[in-house]
């Protein structure tokens, strides 16, 4: 039951006031010993002693992200939701300033688009310091005015994410807003107004410096010529000074140019000198080679008309050699190859052929088997 919120109280953004609250920081805000202790049986008036307690704004903090009292209080507030009067009285309270953002950030969960730049934006004169939680348990120094720009331009303040609203200028394009007034424009134009007096009631002492400042005094016109002159000389020189600037950027980017080129030629050059020698290391490869070629082959030639004589010249020989001649070769002969058939060096196995070679230098008869 004291979690539940206000039966009375109205929808907001089409939903439950409390759901404009994560779950999970929901369920930690509802376990917390100051929500339990401080915030249980609050009503609109009694919220108000309870703010002014504050010294400090945060959201969850510690470890275990524990819930400030600053974001419990804007939880009772949804869930109380009180009038738009009393939130109004909490913005446009001045002394105390935790009572006014508690204000303000309520009102930017739950107000319309033009209630808040109505209400928020004067709020920017408030130079205030304030002291915030950090999510490490520290504190840190800020201020009002830079809280409420946190409020209105950024979509997460306090672990809690604010809902979307419209920009400034589509407002106001709309005819839904006026154009932003600074109140620092008052105090321009009360000074302004303020020198014009002094300017309209100092008078002019002399009428010398009457006719001076009149225009009409030979003085003063010769101060003009003066001051035309100088002006003449000092865009005569400046021109000159530009064309001169001109003209020596346009030397060096010649330079430049020309820099390169010769570069990209040494380049060029190079490279052709260096493919020319590879080109002609080629080309004496390939002489090579076809000369070492030609030679094998007129060797071959040559080798081979050589074999074909030596043929020629043995058949000549044998064709013309008488049949005197040959019958004692012949028999000499038939004589050995019966020798060596006796002699048992012909054997089939070449144990044995080798064995009657041995006794057949020794003088021995060979082995018959």
């Amino acid at each position: 039951m004291a979690n539940r919120t206000d039966p009375l109280a109205k929808s907001i953004r089409g939903t439950n006031p409390q759901n404009l609250v994560e779950k999970i920081l929901r369920s930690k805000i509802y376990q917390n010993t100051y929500w339990k202790e401080q915030c249980f049986g609050l009503t609109a008036e009694t919220l108000v002693d309870k703010a002014m307690e504050l010294d400090h704004l945060g959201g969850t903090f510690g470890g275990n992200r524990k819930p400030s009292p600053f974001i419990c209080l804007v939880m009772k507030m949804l869930q109380i939701q009180p009038e738009k009067d009393i939130v109004v009285e909490f913005i446009k309270n001045e002394d105390y300033k935790y009572v006014r953002v508690l204000g303000a950030f309520y009102l930017r969960l739950t107000g319309t688009d033009v209630d808040i730049y109505r209400y928020l934006e004067p709020l920017y004169n408030d130079y205030r310091k304030l002291r915030r939680k950090l999510a490490d348990g520290q504190y840190a120094l800020t201020h009002v005015d830079e809280y409420i720009d946190e409020l209105l331009t950024t979509d997460y303040s306090c672990d809690i994410a604010l809902p979307r609203i419209k920009k400034r200028w589509i407002l106001e394009q709309n005819k839904q807003l006026e154009p932003r007034r600074s109140a620092l424009e008052d105090d321009f134009e009360e000074e302004e107004e303020k020198d014009e007096d002094e300017q309209l009631a100092t008078g002019l002492d002399d009428e010398h410096e009457k006719d001076y400042y009149r225009g009409g005094s030979p003085a003063r016109e010769r101060d003009r010529d003066r001051r035309r002159d100088s002006h003449r000389h000092r865009d005569r020189d400046y021109d000159r000074d530009r064309d001169y600037d001109r003209e020596r950027g346009r030397r060096d980017r010649d330079r430049d140019r020309d820099r390169d080129r010769d570069r990209h030629r040494l380049r060029d050059d190079k490279d052709y000198g260096r493919e020319r020698d590879r080109e002609r290391d080629r080309e004496r490869d390939r002489r090579d080679r076809g000369r070492h070629r030609s030679y094998s082959r007129s060797r071959s030639r040559s080798r081979d008309r050589k074999d074909r004589e030596d043929d020629r010249r043995k058949r000549h020989a044998r064709s013309s050699a008488s049949p005197a001649r040959d019958e004692p070769k012949k028999k000499k002969e038939k004589k050995e190859k019966k020798e060596k058939k006796d002699d048992g060096t012909d054997h089939p196995d070449p144990e044995i052929a080798e064995a009657n070679r041995l006794r057949a230098s020794l003088g021995l008869k060979p082995l018959k088997l």
